[in-house]
């Protein structure tokens, strides 16, 4: 069937061009229809097998290294190791195939957004059929709460008002009209003669014939996008990807050369052999993983006191690598709730928290607002009060509130007698109330210049004067309101005797009182977060499908919009090319009415300048670019199902500055498990050197292949898991994000693992020279000093790695775990010494005094060291 823009047709044409009438389809054409077409529903591609997604887990090099390394682990009977090694490697796998299945559920969450029923013309007469039968060509009937079940062109609108802020993310609902012909490129907020596919009525009554059904629809365009959005790896896994095969060729080619220049010196060749399996599979970070997946699972139980739950574990570190937060306007940077903020009465503004309702005209205002009014105010139980109806006018009904004039006792004292609903030509609502003393009161509201027309007076300070001394003072009132992008009602009122038999007469002769501006308001808490997030080097931007001037308001009041931002359109983005977005992406701070692929774009857009991109959203529309994002974070209150699902964490208290607290918290766990990576490779190396050096000076073993085995053992697991719960460093929101680049060693990070790696080697080999002294007879001595000291220094250096610029004297004691951690390793090294069972099977010996002193005092060499690269600022790179 032939597919076109239909609101931009007149009625008669689009109902030519999907072959129907007023009467509906026959049977008979719905039925072949269905046969061609198919029916109503989204489709969904079919999904990856449980298995080939497990098998996917093992092409990663890190992990095809640490099987390598269980084997032989196994081999040489390590098998506590080996087993160690598999768990780490299967908890990967597993994580990894539970984040795939969750792409499946954001199209389940999707499709269960379709409307069960509809009520449809056929063959002439109104019946009720499931939604998803419903073809192109058939005449839909609509009415107050009813679920739209697929795109249609409406055909008749009956002050007919649809809540589409899931789809378009405007907050209030969209007054329709049928008759409206548009262009072809009209936003879709901007489609008044369209009712879409899962959108709510939620006033008035109309008609409408479906021009699109299934995957053609809005909706069924976002679950193609969800399909085909590509998700990303995490920064983090693309650095240990490439430190996995950086490790894996240099330490074999290391473990090579030690293995022939033995073989050259003529050494036992099955000793070296294990020396350099030995080696291998401690130079090998294999518990790097598992610190990792504790880090981050230790960060997801913290999260949940900060009111996000985390749906996949890498989500939090991502976050805290995040250099751009795209942000939706409704419910996550406001409050998603219609607020009064300004009056403008006897010829003034006033703050509505300033509004005195012993003033004659303001309580004539507030009665005006609360009684010509159909939202109604619920108290439960416990005393909750829930507002009822549509956003505009509940906005009004809390006014009343908060100035102790609520609804049900206003009511009471001027009861409602009859009323002239609102609609959508004169757009104005009045009501008719009995006043005690005899006689009726009219109270009406609406826009400005339609109310304008029905009054002859003005009052101002209790002083009625004729309407055309105030039209031109009020008409500049309205025009600065309107800049501040507040919706504007007017208000006005007069007495009667009776009640004409015509109500409609009764807009007639009206009283001007004054204007009531309202607006969905920021929420205060984003305001923080949002000079927080530019304080850690974040750039925040609003993506909103609400009108332009109304989300510049929003985004200057928070701080998104400063001097040199620019504010683009959905209608200006779409006539940009790709490479037209790419280039001027970094200057745009502001989004308004686009639709849910203009997301998309403009988060490719960041992620193609290198940007690690996190993205808030609570609508249907949000859920592609939430899918998208490197981190997807959706609203757990007002959000929809199919954002929560698309979504990689969910904010239980809908509230902006929760993102802040998830970027504080991925920092920090960034931050520790580069620690870890400090601690693991700097030691490793040091036993690297340890082993190379003396191998090719030829002297004898320093180390045999247990004592390596062991010292991984001891010093690589609990330390460096200890460091999991490291507390932030006090600047962590004050410096700028990580780069988001593929390789985990920066220029830094390279010279603090070379210099400390250098300084533990050379620690272990001047301990192995004290206690060896050349002499084959004090051989146990010297290798059992310099496994001493190699363990003892690493377990000091733990210290060192808690952070590159500040003393490990700041905040000695703040991690308690980490002092456990240290004083059981220790002790684990002193028994295998002193333990003579232990000693014999380790082939060490005891020590004098003398030795242990130098022990000591060799073992605290690493924090003098690098403490004094610290306060001579040589631990750091600039920008590091």
């Amino acid at each position: 069937m032939e597919k076109f823009s239909s609101q931009s047709y007149p009625i008669d044409e689009v109902m030519r061009k999907v072959n129907s009438s007023k009467d509906g389809l026959s049977s008979c054409e719905v039925k072949k229809l269905q046969e061609e077409f198919g029916f109503n529903e989204l489709e969904s591609k079919k999904q990856k097998s449980t298995l080939s997604m497990i098998i996917d887990q093992f092409k990663d090099a890190m992990i095809v290294i640490l099987i390598l390394a269980a084997i032989v682990s196994g081999v040489m009977g390590e098998i506590t190791d080996s087993f160690i090694i598999l768990g780490i490697v299967i908890i990967n796998a597993i994580i990894g195939v539970a984040q795939e299945n969750k792409a499946g559920k954001s199209l389940e969450a999707l499709i269960s957004l379709s409307a069960p029923n509809a009520k449809v013309k056929r063959d002439g007469k109104e019946i009720i059929v499931p939604a998803k039968e419903i073809v192109v060509g058939d005449i839909v009937i609509l009415e107050t709460g009813d679920l739209i079940p697929a795109d249609l062109r409406l055909t008749l609108t009956i002050n007919l008002k649809i809540q589409e802020a899931a789809l378009t993310g405007e907050s209030v609902p969209v007054e329709k009209d049928a008759l409206a012909i548009l262009e072809e490129d009209a936003v879709i907020g901007d489609r008044i003669n369209l009712a879409f596919s899962s959108s709510m009525i939620t006033y008035g009554r109309g008609e409408g014939v479906c021009v699109a059904t299934g995957m053609d629809t809005e909706v069924g365009k976002i679950a193609q996008m969800i399909q085909s959005a590509q998700t990303g790896t995490t920064p983090l896994k693309r650095k240990l990807e490439y430190m996995g095969k950086t490790l894996g060729i240099g330490v074999l080619a290391i473990c090579v050369i030690i293995f022939i220049a033995g073989m050259i010196y003529q050494k036992d060749w099955f000793e070296m052999l294990l020396t350099s399996i030995s080696l291998a599979v401690a130079a090998i970070p294999e518990g790097l993983p598992a610190i990792s997946t504790v880090v981050l699972a230790i960060g997801v139980q913290r999260m949940v006191k900060r009111h996000a739950i985390i749906r996949t574990l890498p989500s939090v570190e991502t976050l805290g690598s995040a250099t751009v937060i795209c942000s939706d306007k409704t419910g996550t940077l406001t409050q998603n709730k219609m607020t009064v903020l300004q009056a403008y009465y006897n010829k003034e503004f006033t703050d509505v928290k300033a509004m005195d309702t012993n003033d004659g005209v303001v309580n004539k205002m507030v009665e005006a607002a609360v009684l010509c009014n159909d939202a109604r105010a619920r108290v439960d139980d416990d005393g909750e009060i829930t507002l009822i109806g549509d956003p505009t006018e509940t906005a009004l009904i809390d006014l009343g509130i908060m100035l102790d004039m609520p609804k049900d006792t206003l009511e009471d004292r001027l009861p409602r007698i009859s009323e002239v609903p609102f609609d959508s030509t004169r757009k104005r609502m009045s009501t008719v109330h009995k006043l005690s003393g005899g006689g009726y009161r009219v109270y009406t509201k609406g826009g400005l210049d339609e109310l304008l027309s029905c009054c002859t007076q003005a009052i101002s300070h209790n002083s009625l004067q004729a309407i055309n001394t105030t039209t031109e003072a009020v008409a500049v009132a309205n025009q600065k309101m309107a800049q501040g992008a507040l919706r504007v009602l007017a208000l006005a009122y007069k007495d009667i005797d009776e009640v004409p038999a015509d109500v409609l007469d009764i807009e007639s002769d009206l009283t001007f009182l004054g204007m009531v501006g309202m607006i969905d308001p920021p929420r205060d808490e984003a305001r923080d977060a949002v000079t927080v997030c530019r304080g850690a080097g974040i750039k925040p931007v609003m993506i909103t499908g609400d009108h332009q001037l109304t989300a510049s308001a929003i985004a200057k009041d928070l701080g998104i919009l400063q001097d040199g931002d620019r504010v683009v359109s959905g209608r200006e983005l779409e006539a940009m090319s790709d490479d037209e977005l790419n280039d001027s992406i970094r200057d745009i701070s502001v989004y308004a009415r686009v639709s849910p692929e203009h997301k998309v774009r403009i988060v490719e857009a960041w992620q193609n300048n290198n940007a690690v991109v996190a993205m808030t959203g609570d609508g249907v529309n949000d859920a592609p670019a939430l899918k998208k994002a490197d981190i997807g974070a959706a609203m757990g209150i007002v959000g929809t199902d199919v954002a929560k699902e698309a979504a990689d964490m969910v904010l239980t208290d809908d509230n902006f500055a929760t993102i802040v607290s998830a970027v504080e918290e991925g920092r920090r766990i960034f931050d520790n498990i580069l620690k870890a990576v400090l601690l693991l490779l700097s030691c490793n190396v040091g036993e690297i050197l340890t082993l190379f050096v003396a191998t090719m000076l030829n002297w004898e073993e320093p180390l045999l292949p247990i004592h390596i085995l062991w010292i991984n053992l001891v010093t690589d697991s609990m330390p460096a898991l200890a460091l999991a719960v490291d507390p932030a460093e006090p600047d962590i929101m004050k410096r700028q994000p990580y780069e988001a680049g593929g390789r985990i060693f920066s220029r830094g990070m390279i010279w603090r693992i070379g210099y400390q790696g250098v300084v533990i080697g050379a620690l272990a080999l001047t301990a192995f020279l004290i206690g060896w002294q050349g002499d084959h007879q004090n051989l146990a001595t010297g290798q059992t000093m310099a496994f001493m000291v190699l363990a003892f220094s690493q377990l000091v250096h733990v210290f060192n790695a808690r952070s590159k610029r500040h003393s490990a004297f700041c905040g000695l004691f703040s991690n308690v775990l980490l002092w456990l951690a240290v004083i059981i390793s220790g002790a684990m090294m002193v028994a295998v010494v002193t333990i003579p069972t232990l000693a014999d099977l380790f082939r060490l010996t005891s020590l004098s005094l003398g030795n242990w002193v130098n022990v000591v005092l060799l073992s605290f060499a690493p924090l003098a060291v690098v403490e004094l690269f610290k306060l001579l600022k040589l631990n750091t790179f600039k920008g590091d």
